[in-house]
């Protein structure tokens, strides 16, 4: 018979009891806890059983749903601040890559196009107004030795200051009728990118510039337009050029300052420049070979320079007198007897205005008007040097961008009638630069041939080398006409003077 288990007060509980904890204190207290108990449920009430659990199952329970929490919080972040990838698309095939004569093709047919044109027949308009130039050549080419020194003084605007051009045609005639020395040149650096193939030129920093586009003045800029101030001691410019003699321009006016001349590093020449408003002209013999001449202000009192002339005594010059972005009419706004000074004392054999670039991109451009205006410009340089001839060159051609792109710019054939009209009524010869580049519409062939620059307004030193040829073909050509009929009169010049 088995023994029944009495539980008592001091009988020790344990977790392994199959009585739930109610049941048990029920059972000690004999039931008459009703809170405990509660109601008598008849004879036969039975507990429910409860299964056995882990105090910690609990708490592992709510560690792994925080932990799994925290990594789906980190992985959303992750994927929010990170941007989306996109799958990439297949590289496209690569075209086999161009031949050397696949790529020179289009320049190579642009270069031939342009050599066409070049060629291509196209007279001097009104070649009679060379005459008196044609006449100083043919002496110069039958007596090197003994005949006078032939000065030409090219005006014109930024494809005149390159120097390129002027230099081609410079080199051309020098080695056909002889080198009469660099000539004219501006004194120090009167802008940036200043230059002449045929001379050096430095200058100290605190010089003004006068005469430059947007700059307003007193006219007061002498032969080329151009004139160099500086007020303060120890400035200085430099030449360094070959030649058998040299002058310098300047200024004398009330309250000048004074400056130091040398030669090859010499003994200085103090000049005064105080005085009456007058050109100032200093003669400097230096002998054949190559020179550096400097001058160098002493007082804080202005000293303004025009520029120097370096000559050899036989020869000629071809002298350049460019101004970037210049315009023809600018030139009414120097002062008439200084240039005419200054010409004068060149006594030009030549002169040639090369304008109309910039002309042709003003919004109120009219024929009228700038014929008016060229003509006062050509009659002014015909004042100032009546025996010189007169050549006007006509602008190159232009391209502008538009809207739908890069299209020949219409100006520059009023431009171009404009000077062709006043060149006819002053009695200059024309060339038409234009038609000798291939017409309207040409700079697109000079751009793809590499001999224009890709604003379709300039050339690369190689295109106006090429237009340089050009003109001296043309006025050699002229001159070889004019040779055969000078022979025939050996006695006396083209213009009935003795020899």
């Amino acid at each position: 018979m088995k023994k029944k288990n009495k539980l008592s007060p001091h009988t020790p509980l344990s977790l392994n009891t199959s009585l739930s904890l109610n049941a048990l204190v029920c059972k000690v207290r004999g039931g008459a806890d009703p809170l405990v108990c509660g109601a008598p449920a008849g004879p036969t009430a039975e507990v429910p059983k409860t299964p056995r659990t882990s105090p910690l199952k609990p708490i592992l329970t709510f560690a792994f749903a925080l932990a799994f929490a925290l990594a789906l919080s980190v992985a959303f972040g992750a994927a929010a601040a990170s941007p989306a990838k996109t799958r990439k698309k297949p590289a496209a095939k690569k075209p086999a890559p161009r031949t050397h004569a696949q790529t020179q093709a289009p320049r190579t047919t642009a270069s031939e196009t342009v050599t066409n044109w070049l060629d291509a027949p196209l007279p001097l308009e009104n070649p009679a107004a060379l005459v008196p130039f044609l006449e100083r050549l043919y002496r110069a080419e039958k007596n090197p030795t003994t005949a006078a020194p032939i000065h030409v003084l090219h005006y014109g605007d930024s494809h005149t200051a390159s120097d390129d051009w002027a230099a081609e045609l410079r080199t051309l005639f020098q080695s056909r009728f002889g080198n009469g020395g660099p000539g004219f040149s501006h004194a120090g650096r009167p802008y940036n990118g200043y230059r002449r193939y045929d001379v050096k030129s430095f200058g100290s920093l605190n010089w003004y510039t006068h005469g430059l586009v947007g700059r307003d003045g007193d006219g007061m800029y002498g032969l080329a337009g151009i004139a160099m101030t500086a007020s303060r001691p120890n400035q200085f410019v430099q030449l360094y050029a070959q030649c058998q003699s040299a002058e310098l321009l300047y200024l004398q006016q009330p309250g000048g300052g004074p400056f130091e001349l040398t030669v090859d590093g010499g003994d200085a020449q103090r000049i005064e420049t105080d005085g009456p408003t007058i050109p100032g002209f200093i003669k400097i013999p230096a002998g054949p070979g190559e020179h550096r001449f400097e001058v160098r202000t002493l007082e804080s009192k202005p000293v303004r320079l025009f520029g120097w002339t370096t000559d050899n005594d036989h020869g000629i010059t071809w002298e350049t007198l460019g101004i970037n972005g210049a315009q023809a009419g600018m030139q009414l706004a120097w002062d008439a007897d200084l240039l005419r000074a200054h010409i004068t004392r060149r006594n030009p054999a030549l002169i040639v205005l090369a304008y109309g670039t910039n002309e042709a991109g003003n919004s109120d451009l009219t024929l009228e008007d700038y014929r008016a205006t060229f003509t006062k410009v050509l009659a002014r340089m015909r004042q100032a040097s009546p025996t010189a001839s007169l050549l006007v060159i006509g602008p190159p051609d232009r391209w502008v961008r538009t809207r739908a792109g890069w299209a020949p710019m219409n100006n520059i054939d009023i431009v171009t009638e404009a000077q062709r009209q006043a060149s006819k009524s002053i009695g200059a010869a024309f060339f038409d630069l234009r038609a000798r580049m291939g017409g309207k519409g040409s700079m697109r062939s000079w751009v793809q041939a590499g001999l224009a620059q890709y604003d379709y307004v300039h050339l690369t030193s190689q295109g106006y080398k090429l237009l340089g040829a050009a003109l001296y073909k043309e006025i050699a050509g002229q001159f070889s006409a004019f040779q055969k009929v000078r022979d025939e009169v050996p006695g006396k010049t083209a213009i009935g003077r003795q020899n």
